[in-house]
């Protein structure tokens, strides 16, 4: 295993059939955006949130060769399996939907010290809550950038939610640099330090193999404005960045649905149902480059738009 400094520039979620897509109880658990047209299984999970522990449960399954979908429903976790070990991309957080999360680590035969490295996407805590547990059980260096490494640091100094104790957050472990490798075995991560969802947001890429045969990921903690001016001038720089790199043909989000976006022809969930109906000769619905570029261009213009309107609310409070 090594890292390189800086360079120079889905078995599917075993989804109940009780609420699966189009009954009428699961749409009226819809909560504050109309129903997505292309990701309501996913859309569900999301909304109903990490209190709906139970249905929040849902099994892992294979993605690729070497990437398995090892969250609860509504936050993303992935597990990478290399040739000397596995590298762990979230891990939700505490106490159950970590502990569903290690269920399903563990469901995929890799034990938990055959993690080697864990990644945290970016600062928000329903993806870096469980990671100091994680940390614990696998003795797996942590991984994110300065900027979300502070983010952290302030939550996890802070009371929690109705006065609750400071949630339990990660130590500074390793601090991931724009332009960074990292290399377990057989795989590399090629790394990309894209603020605007947070300060820090992590972007992977890396490749995936469907069936022995190669196709390029792309990994992001999340393509999106958010905090006035300053975060969406960010996302606007760093969407194009992103937008800018050539041949991305599968796409790893951060969740499978986010408030007031669609993914096009269904996210996480819905292609996962596909991949569970998959027959011999049929193409890994996760391995649409169409789908990403379409993707990309629509965030592209959702966040210029998105700054014009923060620059628009800063210059009214401003008249005031």
């Amino acid at each position: 295993m090594k890292v390189t400094a800086r360079l120079a520039p889905f078995a599917l979620a075993s989804l109940a059939a009780s609420f699966l897509v189009t009954s009428a109880s699961a749409q009226a658990q819809y909560r504050g955006f109309p129903k997505s047209p292309t990701s309501p299984i996913s859309q569900h999970y999301r909304e109903e949130g990490k209190d709906n522990v139970e249905l929040q449960k849902v099994a892992p399954f294979k993605m690729f060769d070497n990437v398995w979908y090892v969250g609860p429903g509504y936050v993303a976790c992935y597990l990478i399996k290399t040739s000397v070990g596995a590298i762990l991309i979230d891990a939700s957080e505490e106490t159950a939907m970590t502990d569903h999360v290690i269920d399903s680590i563990k469901k995929t035969g890799t034990d938990m010290k055959d993690i080697k490295a864990i990644f945290v996407s970016h600062g928000h805590i329903d993806h870096w809550g469980g990671i100091d547990r994680m940390h614990e059980l696998t003795g797996a260096p942590v991984y994110a950038a300065e900027e979300d490494w502070k983010l952290i640091e302030r939550t996890g100094s802070e009371p929690g939610r109705n006065g609750a104790p400071p949630p339990r957050a990660p130590k500074r472990d390793h601090v991931i640099h724009d332009g960074d490798k990292y290399t377990l075995g057989d795989t590399t991560l090629d790394l990309m330090v894209t603020p605007g969802h947070t300060p820090g947001v992590m972007t992977a890429i890396f490749t995936v193999y469907d069936n022995g045969k190669p196709y390029k990921a792309l990994y992001s903690g999340g393509l999106g404005g958010r905090d006035g001016v300053r975060g969406f001038e960010q996302a606007v720089i760093s969407t194009k960045r992103v937008s800018q790199i050539q041949g991305i043909q599968v796409y790893f989000a951060n969740h499978g649905w986010n408030p007031g976006t669609d993914y096009p022809g269904g996210s996480i969930f819905e292609r996962g149902e596909k991949l569970k109906n998959r027959k011999a000769g049929d193409p890994n619905p996760f391995i649409d480059p169409a789908a990403w570029e379409q993707n990309i261009k629509v965030t592209t213009d959702r966040v210029a738009k998105g700054l014009e309107e923060e620059k628009k609310k800063a210059a009214a409070g401003g008249a005031k």
